[in-house]
C-alpha cells in the first residue's frame, strides 16, 4: 500500500504577521481592541493544544507503521530498483509468496506504472510500500533503514547498459559501486544481515573458454562490468569481517528476456535509452514501427555466424533464482552463482526468433561492433542447479519472446504514472 506524505501548509510572509504588542496596539482606538484580543486568545489556544498533544500518553499517539516493526513469520524485504524491469518482477514474485515488500527507486530508469500495477494487485495494508529516494544520498538511505524493519535486501538498483557505460564511466562507478557501499553501510548500522546482490556475467569479461563457471577469472572489459565487480569485492570484503555476520548471495546473470506470463508487467525503457537497451526491446520497437529497423552491431566476431553469442535467461526464471537464494541464505556464508540456461544463442538466431514471435519481417541493418562488447558468453549453471535446486524452466527462446511481445503490443507507450511517497 502506498503511504501518502502530508503536505505542509505554506508559511505566510513574515510581513503578514505582526506580533509587536507595543507598536501595533493603539488603545486610543477602541475599535482595534477586539483584533488584538483575538490574536492573544489564538496564541493561548494554540499553546494549550501543543501542551496537551505533547503530554498525551503513548496509547493516544499514532501507532507505528507495520513496516517499522518485525513480525514473527513475516519477512520484510527491501527491493532496491523495484520499479525497474527485473526488480518489479522480483517484487511481484515476493508479494505472491507472502513477503512484505518495500521498494526504493529514484525512477531514473524505473517505471512508476510498474509500482501502480503492484499496488493494485496487493492493496492490503502492510504488504507493499514504495519510497521515492536516491541511494546516492546516505542520509536518506539511513533514514529509510531507521524507519523500517528490514529482514533482507535485494539490491537491483543500477544503471545497466554496456554501451552507455563506455560513454559515461563515472556515472556507472558512482551509481553501481558507490551506491552499493551506501546500502552496505546502512545495513551494518541497522543490523540487516541478509543481502541478495544482483550482479552480472559482464564481470567475467571475455573468458578464454566456455562455458563460464563461478571459478572463471573475472577480467571485465567495460565500465559496467568493472563497477559491478568492484561492488562484489566490497560486499565480499565486508562479509569476511567479524562484525558483519552476513548472509550473502551474489547472482551473476546473463541476458534477460521475457516478461510476466500473466501480462501484468513488462519491459518499458525510456525512449532516449532504447539504443543502449536489450536486443529484445529493439526487435519489438522495430516490429511496432517505432524505429525503422533493427541495428545489429558486430558481424565479425569469432562465432559460427559472426554475431555475438549470448545466454538468454527468462525473467521469470531469474526472479525464481533470487527467491530461492533468499530462502537458502545463511548467516556467515556467501553463495556466488551463475544464473543462465547453459546454452548460447547468436544474435542472428535471436532476430529470426523475434521475427517469428511478432509475425513481422523486421528490417535488419548491420553495423560495426559496439564498444565494450565481447564475442561469446554462456553459463555453466551446475552449481546453482545442485546447491539451490534451481533450473531454468522457460528455455524456449521463441516462447519467451511471444510472451514479451504480447505485453509490448498492449503497452506501446509503456506504463502510466501512479502517486508516490516522496522522501
Amino acid at each position: 500500500m502506498l503511504p501518502t506524505s502530508r503536505s505542509r501548509p505554506q508559511q505566510r510572509p513574515a510581513t503578514a504577521r505582526s506580533w509587536s504588542f507595543i507598536s501595533d496596539m493603539d488603545f486610543s482606538d477602541p475599535k482595534r481592541k477586539p483584533r488584538y484580543l483575538s490574536k492573544i486568545l489564538m496564541v493561548a489556544l494554540l499553546t494549550a493544544m501543543c501542551v496537551v498533544m505533547l503530554t498525551q500518553p503513548p496509547c493516544h499517539r499514532r501507532a507505528p507503521s507495520v513496516f517499522s516493526v518485525h513480525e514473527p513469520g513475516i519477512t520484510h524485504v527491501l527491493v532496491t530498483g523495484g520499479a525497474g524491469y527485473i526488480g518489479s518482477h522480483a517484487a511481484l514474485r515476493l508479494l505472491k509468496d507472502s513477503f512484505r515488500v518495500t521498494i526504493v527507486d529514484n525512477l531514473s530508469r524505473g517505471n512508476m506504472g510498474a509500482i501502480k500495477v503492484l499496488q493494485n494487485l496487493f492493496p492490503e495494508p502492510g504488504r507493499l510500500q514504495f519510497i521515492y529516494a536516491d541511494l546516492g544520498d546516505p542520509k536518506v538511505v539511513n533514514r529509510i533503514f531507521a524507519e523500517n524493519a528490514f529482514d533482507a535486501v535485494m539490491h537491483f538498483a543500477a544503471v545497466a547498459y554496456v554501451g552507455e557505460s563506455t560513454l559515461e564511466p563515472l556515472r556507472y562507478y558512482h551509481n553501481i559501486t558507490s551506491n552499493t557501499l551506501v546500502v552496505l553501510e546502512a545495513m551494518a548500522a541497522h543490523n540487516v544481515r541478509t543481502l541478495i546482490y544482483s550482479s552480472t556475467c559482464a564481470t567475467y569479461g571475455e573468458p578464454e573458454k566456455m562455458p563460464i563457471t563461478e571459478e572463471t577469472p573475472q577480467f571485465p572489459i567495460n565500465p559496467y562490468g568493472k563497477a559491478k565487480k568492484m561492488a562484489e569485492d566490497i560486499i565480499l570484503d565486508f562479509s569476511k569481517s567479524k562484525k558483519a555476520d552476513m548472509a550473502v548471495m551474489i547472482l551473476r546473470y546473463f541476458n534477460v528476456i521475457g516478461s510476466d506470463p500473466e501480462g501484468r508487467l513488462g519491459e518499458a525503457p525510456r525512449p532516449e535509452l532504447r539504443e543502449h537497451g536489450r536486443i529484445s526491446g529493439a526487435c519489438f520497437d522495430a516490429a511496432l514501427g517505432i524505429i525503422p529497423g533493427l541495428k545489429v552491431k558486430g558481424t565479425d566476431y569469432e562465432t559460427p555466424d559472426g554475431t555475438c553469442v549470448r545466454d538468454y535467461i527468462d525473467v521469470t526464471d531469474l526472479v525464481d533464482a533470487h527467491v530461492k537464494a533468499l530462502n537458502k541464505a545463511e548467516r556467515g556464508k556467501v553463495g556466488i552463482y551463475n544464473v543462465g540456461t547453459g546454452k548460447g544463442r547468436s544474435v542472428k538466431e535471436f532476430v529470426e526468433a523475434c521475427k517469428k514471435a511478432t509475425g513481422v519481417d523486421i528490417k535488419v541493418d548491420y553495423f560495426p561492433r559496439r564498444p565494450g562488447d565481447y564475442a561469446e558468453v554462456y553459463s555453466d549453471p551446475a552449481r546453482i542447479n545442485s546447491e539451490l535446486n534451481w533450473t531454468a524452466q522457460h528455455t524456449d527462446l521463441l516462447e519467451s519472446l511471444k510472451v514479451a511481445w504480447t505485453w509490448q503490443k498492449k503497452h506501446r507507450s509503456g506504463y502510466g504514472p501512479p502517486q508516490a511517497m516522496v522522501l
